[in-house]
């Protein structure tokens, strides 16, 4: 078992964030659906397969084995999402988190990635 470092804790909390949103993909599915671009096909599968990528990463990083592949799944995932989430602020409405609080997670996105990079080596 690992010590209980600031890194570790990271690891854990990341691990434990992914893990929850995928799980929030088929309790939530409207939310998802709704920030779904119609460019993207399919978009209940496409919600429920990254919903599925989410556990199966976020689980992934609990463990040492396969923490460093979960680690770059996620760099990969964040980025495949990423028009969804411009998508998001573009097309928002009043049901929708504040027009700042979207505009914020555009940017936000990038710090996940590099987050998400510590744990690739």
């Amino acid at each position: 078992m690992e010590n209980l470092d600031a890194k570790s804790i990271s690891l854990w909390i990341m691990a434990t964030i992914y893990t929850i949103a995928g799980i929030l993909h088929f309790v939530i599915p409207k939310f998802y659906l709704r920030i779904m671009p119609p460019w993207i096909p399919y978009h209940k599968l496409m919600v429920q397969l990254s919903g599925i990528a989410e556990i199966a990463l976020g689980l992934g990083l609990f463990f040492p084995q396969t923490k460093v592949l979960a680690a770059w799944g996620v760099v990969l995932l964040l980025i495949a999402v990423f028009p969804a989430n411009v998508y998001h602020f573009q097309s928002r409405t009043r049901k929708d988190p504040p027009t700042w609080a979207l505009l914020l997670r555009l940017p936000l996105q990038l710090l996940l990635i590099y987050w998400a990079y510590t744990f690739t080596y």
